[in-house]
């Protein structure tokens, strides 16, 4: 009998845990992104999908090597609630940019980020790649810096997704 008790307590706080987590996560900023088709969409208009915020650069191998996966991430999440919007950095050439996303055929958003502004208000983003992952509540609930395990990233997406 003390065994499914302490299950049950230590699920409990488990739960606790989570919950006081969420909670606290961070929120997005409110943003708005100037897309390539010259539209602009405020981070507030993407509340009740998950979202993918990526900066990178063209000047960026590991952007670039990762972007075959982002394609297949954002294919295979898209139509369950998934958004992904690609920021490019600062001091990336949009001309260089607008190159690199037609000839990749990039099916998600992709937005400048001409005064820096974007990067600035997701803490400050400096380093590419930055993925960050955002709820259906606009709550931060990852942030992956540089290289990460896409299964990893999947599996993360796939629970804010049913959640």
């Amino acid at each position: 009998m003390r065994k499914p008790v302490a299950l049950i307590a230590v699920l409990a706080c488990l739960g606790a845990l989570a919950w006081s987590w969420l909670a606290h996560a961070p929120q997005a900023p409110h943003v708005v992104f100037q897309t390539l088709s010259g539209r602009q969409l405020a981070m507030d208009e993407l509340r009740g999908r998950v979202v993918v915020v990526k900066f990178w650069a063209t000047t960026c191998t590991v952007c670039l090597d990762q972007m075959t996966a982002t394609i297949e991430t954002y294919h295979q999440f898209h139509d369950k609630g998934l958004d992904l919007v690609a920021v490019a950095m600062q001091y990336d050439p949009a001309n260089r940019v607008i190159e690199f996303t037609e000839a990749a055929r990039l099916p998600f958003t992709v937005a400048l980020d001409v005064q820096g502004k974007v990067a600035r208000a997701f803490d400050d983003v400096s380093a590419t790649p930055t993925t960050i992952l955002v709820d259906r509540e606009g709550r931060i609930v990852r942030r992956y810096v540089g290289e990460y395990d896409k299964a990893e990233l999947r599996s993360a997406i796939e629970s804010a997704l049913s959640s």
